[in-house]
């Protein structure tokens, strides 16, 4: 009895015993194996991680939404208006720049004479000259600090004696340059002068001129017309003087009778 339990101890049991495997278990592959090998495809550069439809739909319909908006504002958006740069200016870069404050009836009518002459002309105005302006190559501004800001070789005041001083005092000088020159056209000289010498920065150049013409008389040509101008204070040399040389030849060139002299002398 105990041999016989010591052989079924050292076999063991047939119920024990491993079951001897399939012929399917013995020649099918391990799938799981297989599986395991099988390289893994690396995720594209850039890919976004898959959304929620839910949450792609609102995206997209918010972003067409912004696209419709951009379009509705490009369509009815204008950009704000600024001058154009002269063809004169474009085309001759040695020209003068002569800025106008007041460009009714007479400042027009200096304004052709300088163009005339090759060189441009920078306008302002309390009216609206922008039109007409455009239609006759000069650059109109909005205001007088605009104006300034272009720095012009020259300010020619062509405001009503009454305004004049007004105009004078409101001019933002600081945006000028130091070798400005400063002109007027009134009809009476002690004032202006007077005036331009108080008001105007030491290193600024003074003009006082006299056209004895205006848009009647002078309508067909300034020729054989007088000129009455005074060289109040001007540089001796340098940019200032080349400046003042070539705005008295607009005149110059222009009229008849171009005479020099000293205009404080002429009382207002």
């Amino acid at each position: 009895m105990a041999s016989s339990l010591g052989h079924f101890a050292c076999h063991g049991s047939p119920a024990a015993a491993s079951p001897t495997p399939s012929l399917l278990g013995r020649f099918s592959p391990d799938f799981c194996a297989l599986a395991a090998l099988r390289p893994i495809r690396p995720a594209a550069a850039g890919a976004k991680p898959p959304r929620d439809a839910t949450t792609s739909t609102e995206q997209e319909q918010q972003e067409q939404e912004q696209q419709l908006a951009s379009s509705w504002r490009g369509a009815y958006e204008e950009p704000s208006p600024s001058p154009s740069v002269s063809s004169t200016e474009a085309q001759d870069p040695s020209a003068l720049r002569v800025g106008i404050i007041g460009f009714g009836n007479f400042g027009q009518f200096i304004a052709r004479g300088i163009q005339r002459q090759g060189h441009a002309v920078l306008a302002t105005s309390r009216s609206d000259y922008s039109e007409y302006c455009s239609a006759h190559g000069i650059r109109f501004f909005r205001s007088l600090e605009a104006l300034c800001e272009e720095q012009p070789d020259v300010l020619l005041v062509c405001s009503s004696i009454l305004s004049t001083e007004s105009v004078v005092r409101a001019t933002p000088l600081a945006k000028l340059r130091p070798d400005t020159i400063v002109a007027d056209v009134l009809s009476v000289k002690q004032f202006p002068r007077n005036l331009l010498l108080e008001i105007l920065p030491p290193e600024f150049g003074i003009v006082c001129t006299h056209p004895m013409f205006g848009p009647e008389s002078g309508k067909h040509g300034w020729s054989k017309l007088p000129f009455v101008y005074d060289k109040v204070r001007v540089a001796e040399e340098g940019g200032q003087k080349a400046k003042c040389d070539r705005f008295l030849s607009i005149f110059e060139q222009e009229v008849g009778i171009f005479i020099s002299s000293s205009l404080s002398s002429m009382q207002s």
